[in-house]
């Protein structure tokens, strides 16, 4: 098999793997009626002017199945922390005792469960647009190669098929994660 296509196919599939570990980061983000410590990833505190995430200064735990309790280590910071999931319109309030800050998750809506199927359909379709650029940026390689003579015709269709039999498995894993996360938004 030709070296420069090792590479290609190589780039593309990292390309690849970026996309479906983005989607899935975007998915933990999303509340599903339950509680999930990753709604808290891009909360940051301005800890001593160094923008710090909450799980970087706290312990978080899900003592029950609709509730977040945070444990600040520096017990200074715990409004500071309040603040800044309040500023980040999360669709929870923070109640705290002065040691532990709690999120408490209320029930989700039909409609906003539907809100939340279409977010998270839109992230699916935002995937697979970022993995169908990586093999138009890889197709045109290896159109490439052929044009160059590293290659003949008979190989450039082979290894567009392989490129298309990735792409195609690569969009099959963007849907079923899209309908586990659609299962778990829409569980009562």
């Amino acid at each position: 098999m030709n070296e420069m296509f090792l590479e290609i196919k190589e780039s593309c599939k990292e390309e690849i793997n970026k996309s479906l570990n983005h989607q899935l980061n975007e998915y933990m983000v999303v509340r599903a009626g339950r509680a999930n410590p990753h709604i808290l990833d891009k909360v940051s505190i301005d800890y001593y002017g160094v923008p710090t995430p909450i799980k970087n200064m706290a312990s978080i735990t899900v003592p029950e199945a609709r509730i977040l309790a945070i444990s600040v280590w520096d017990q200074s910071q715990v409004k500071n922390v309040v603040k800044a999931i309040a500023a980040a319109d999360l669709g929870v309030n923070p109640n705290e005792d002065g040691k532990t800050i709690r999120l408490v998750f209320p029930m989700l809506t039909e409609e906003r469960r539907k809100e939340l199927v279409k977010d998270i359909k839109k992230i699916a379709e935002e995937t697979k647009v970022t993995i169908r650029n990586a093999r138009r940026d890889a197709m045109e390689m290896i159109k490439d190669l052929q044009k160059d003579g590293e290659i003949s015709e008979d190989e450039q269709k082979r290894y567009e098929d392989e490129i298309q039999t990735m792409i195609d498995n690569s969009c099959q894993e963007v849907d079923d994660n899209f309908r586990t996360k659609e299962k778990e938004i829409m569980e009562i």
